[in-house]
Order: C-alpha cells, then structure tokens, then sequence
C-alpha cells in the first residue's frame, strides 16, 4: 500500500485487522461493544460532547444490503476514496445475499466519532435492525420493537432521528408481502411528524432511475419525503466497493464507487436540511401500541367471562320459572349449571427466555391478566408499559402497581358442572349488593346482573376504542397489521351493541390500505406460520 495511505488511515488500521489484501485492501475494524439494558452498542472513536451528531434508522429485509451500505457509509466518514484502493469493514459483509434469515433480533447501535473533520462535519449514528421480518415469527419482530422503545427512551439512548431509510433493491419492481409487512410495522411506530424523515435508500443500482421501486413505493402508498419531482425521496448505492479490481472489471467498479458516492452526497444533503425528529413521540406511539394490545386481550377476556356469566344467569333463571311451583314448596331445591370461575395455568417462557424475563403482569384484586402476552421487557409490574402515574392502565378497577405480580402463570376462565340450592344462590347474587337490591327477589336480582354485565361490556367496547381513536391522531400509520387483526372483534362487538357509527369508523380504517392490508395479513398469518413449521422441523 502506498506510504501515504498507510499514513492517512494509520490510526484506523491500527485497530483494525486486514481481512485480506489487495486492491482494494480490506480491514475488519474492532469497534468498542456496548452492551446497556438489551440492547448493543458498537462505537468507533471517541464521543465529544460538543460535537454534533445525526441518527439514521435502518429497516429492510435480511439481505438487501444493510451491512454493505452501513460499511459504504463509515468509508464515506472517513473520506476513503476510489485511488486510496482502502476499504474498511465496521460489521461484516452479508456473506449470501439471497439468505431470507438473520442469526440476531438484536437492535445494533453504531456509532462513529472522530471524522468530523472529514467529509461530514457531525458524528453519525446508525441503528440496524437485523432480522426483522424474517419468517421464524412475529415474536422475533415484537423483540425489535421493544428494543427500540427501550432505545428511545431510555436516558443514554438515542433522542433524535434524522433519517429513517427504507433499504430496498434496485431490482424490486413491487413490495413483497414480507416487505410491506416490515415497512408497515415500522412506520406504525412512529409519530405523523417523522413522515419528511423518511427515505428509500436503494442498494444494488446501477445509476438509473429505479422507476419500479419508485412506482411500487407509491402503489403501497408508503408515507415518506418527497423530492423536488414528487417522487418518494430516494439514494442510490451499489454494493460492489470492496470487490477485488481486475482488468476486466476495473471500469465497471470504478462506476459503482462513483454510484455510491454521489448517492452519499445527496443522502448528506438531506439529512442536512431536514428537522431532526424528538424520538418522545416515537416512544408514545410505541407504548400506546402496546397498552392497545394489551387492552383488546384483556377486553376479550373480560367479554368471555362476561358472556359466561350471562349463560349462567340464564340457566339459573331458567330452572327457576321453570320449576316455580317445586322451589317455593322445598327451599333445599338444587338447580345444576355452568358455574364460572378463576384458574391459574402455567404459562411457557418461550424460546427468549434468555434474553428476556417473559412472563404475564396480572392483577391480583381483578384476577385478570393485563398484559399477555407480550411482556418481555419489564422485570417487576410497576416497570410494565401498561402502567401509569403508578396504576394499571388495563384491569377492570384500574389497581395500582403494588396490586400486581408478575409470575409464569396467567389467569383463565373456565367453568364447572355444580348444583346449587336457591339459598346459595341468593347469597352469591346479593353479595356485594346494597341494602335495597337484597330485598329483591334472586330472579330480579339475576336481571339486574345481566343488565350490569351488559353494561360493563359496552364499557369495555369504549374503552378499546378510545385507543384504536388515539393511535389515528398521533400514528403516521395507526391502521398497521398489528392494529386491524384486532379490529374484525371490535367490528362484531360494536355491531351486537348496535353501535353503527364507531362500528363504520372502524371498517374505515379496516379497509384504508385495500389490497396492502390483505397481503400484510397473508404474510402474518400464511406465510409465517408456514415457515416457522419448516424451521422447527
């Protein structure tokens, strides 16, 4: 290598290890790893308070050439050029483009100090997230999610985004199934007021305009930044800089450099221009999200247990006028029913059980289960993202924190075959009851619980609603998949209410994204299951 390169990346390559030499030369660098809370931190450099710094997020599928680009930027910060015949790796290179599968759910956080003074006059920040949207199943992307609420909000994460890339292959003439599922379930993260932050970042080009990737972003209606033409915001790179240099392809090479670069300059120019992004919005979304889903499972437990109530009362009720004569004459009468009770059953901690204290947050007083599945992150209830100011955002009597375990087992309803005398019954419907309705007779005593049972359904109704109502004023897209495959049970309770208003507000969101939707759906509920089978096989 020519002395005055040598002498230009000297500190770089002297924490670095040569992967091989060559033209161009390439060297593995060995970045600081972090680890905070659960995710990781990879930096090169040191970090300058007083220096300034820009966040770029990264999403896309596993082997569209995220790690190529992430290399293709850290060249870019140190201003490597095409005659330094250099080039330098901070991860390495996906070693199969074609492979469908990533090895990590991480959230991997790169940052890069000390070349302010180089071509960008700012620290870069970079967050991949690797493995999402593989087909090994939702969960995995649920660990992403998390870990980027995490990211967001913790105090040394990251509190500004300046650029959300959508990485994509030249060669994508349409958004797959699986690809739209990604985009989706990210933008459904963020607030409205990242929309102009959000660009395409196109791999594997040639220089052209990708016309298809263009048409396909704009038929999957994909909220993002515009450019001066109107069309989706976007920046070209080929993947091919760190190819050894033949004779026969030196010319083409040289090209793909030139492609990345001016692709770099622009992408510079944006992130220059545009408003940073407060991630607190981001971190809200998330955590409304969250307590959504939360609340619906919740819901749907509340109505079963509800509607089996009601199926009690009317089987009580019914034996009841139907032996009118033999109750009054024998107090000792027993009517057999469908009694409804409280379980505790085991639950599985699932294959991130290493990585995660997964278990469900339930409410003792309530006996309910408010937040299952799907806690993973917090290790005691008052940490839970259900909670709020100290109580439960999702159980029935909203109970503070204290109230609330956090255990391998979830509370389930069932019921059991018992005969019950007309006294025992009286007693269990006039407990809690005022000294008024006691002096009611047990079948008026019995309507008057269907009609409270009735009424706590429709409160429960509300309240879901109010969130899916919520995530619509704050989401950039609140209508995700992870929203609608709850919203079909919405639709049908609202019906049975009678409720058509809410119930058509909710069929407008439902149907928004037409066909998008059907093939986000196909890939959750198809697709994936069908992989996952394979995979465990």
């Amino acid at each position: 290598m020519n002395p005055k390169i040598l002498y230009k990346y000297r500190e770089i390559i002297e924490r670095s290890n040569l992967v091989h030499s060559g033209c161009p030369a390439v060297y593995q660098l060995k970045p600081k790893k972090e680890e905070f809370g659960t995710l990781t931190r990879m930096t090169v450099g040191e970090k300058y308070l007083h220096k300034k710094n820009k966040t770029i997020l990264l999403v896309g599928e596993t082997g569209a050439g995220k790690s190529t680009l992430i290399n293709a930027l850290f060249n870019y910060i140190i201003g490597a050029t095409w005659e330094d015949e250099v080039w330098f790796q901070i991860l390495e290179e996906e070693r199969n483009e074609n492979q469908t599968e990533s090895q990590t759910p991480d959230v991997i956080v790169y940052e890069i100090f000390g070349f302010e003074d180089k071509t960008l006059p700012y620290s870069l920040t970079i967050i991949d997230t690797p493995g999402f949207g593989d087909t090994r199943g939702t969960e995995r992307d649920e660990i992403v999610i998390r870990r980027l609420f995490q990211l967001f909000g913790s105090e040394d994460g990251v509190h500004e985004v300046h650029a959300i890339g959508l990485v994509m292959k030249a060669s994508d003439n349409r958004l797959s199934d699986r690809l739209r599922y990604i985009f989706d379930a990210m933008m459904s993260l963020f607030g409205k007021n990242v929309e102009k932050n959000i660009v395409s970042l196109i791999t594997h080009s040639d220089g052209v305009t990708p016309r298809n990737v263009l048409q396909a972003l704009e038929t999957a209606k994909i909220k993002c930044a515009k450019n001066d033409r109107n069309q989706p915001a976007h920046f070209l790179f080929n993947n091919r800089q760190n190819e050894e240099r033949t004779e026969e392809e030196e010319l083409g090479l040289k090209f793909a450099w030139q492609v990345t670069e001016n692709g770099m300059r622009q992408f510079k120019g944006f992130i220059e221009r545009t408003q940073p992004q407060n991630t607190r919005e981001t971190a809200e979304v998330m955590k409304e999200r969250m307590r959504l889903t939360a609340c619906i499972q919740n819901l749907k437990e509340r109505i079963e247990l509800a509607e089996l109530k009601q199926t009690e009362i009317r089987q009580i009720r019914e034996a009841l006028q139907k032996h009118e004569e033999e109750v009054k004459r024998n107090e000792n009468f027993t009517v057999e029913i469908d009694e409804v009770y409280k379980d505790k059953q085991p639950i599985d901690g699932g294959m991130w059980w290493l990585f995660f204290y997964q278990g469900a947050v339930c409410c003792t007083v309530c006996e309910e289960n408010c937040h299952y599945p799907g806690c993973t992150m917090a290790w005691k209830p008052e940490h839970c993202e259900v909670m709020s100011w100290g109580r439960c955002t999702v159980c029935t009597s909203k109970c503070p924190a204290s109230h609330h375990v956090k255990e391998k087992w979830r509370y389930v309803t069932k019921t059991r075959r018992v005969q019950k005398t007309e006294k025992e019954m009286k007693v269990k419907y006039e407990k809690n009851k005022s000294e008024s309705m006691n002096k009611l007779s047990l079948l008026q005593n019995l309507e008057w619980g269907m009609k409270q049972l009735t009424a706590e359904k429709s409160l429960f109704l509300d309240e879901s609603y109010k969130h899916v109502v919520r995530l619509e004023e704050i989401a950039l897209k609140a209508d995700s998949a992870s929203t609608i495959v709850h919203l079909d049970f919405l639709i049908d309770k609202m019906k049975e209410r009678g409720d058509k208003v809410k119930a058509q507000k909710l069929e407008e969101i439902k149907s928004r994204e037409g066909e998008g939707t059907r093939s986000l759906l196909h890939y959750m509920f198809v697709k994936i299951p069908e992989a996952v089978k394979h995979f465990k096989k």
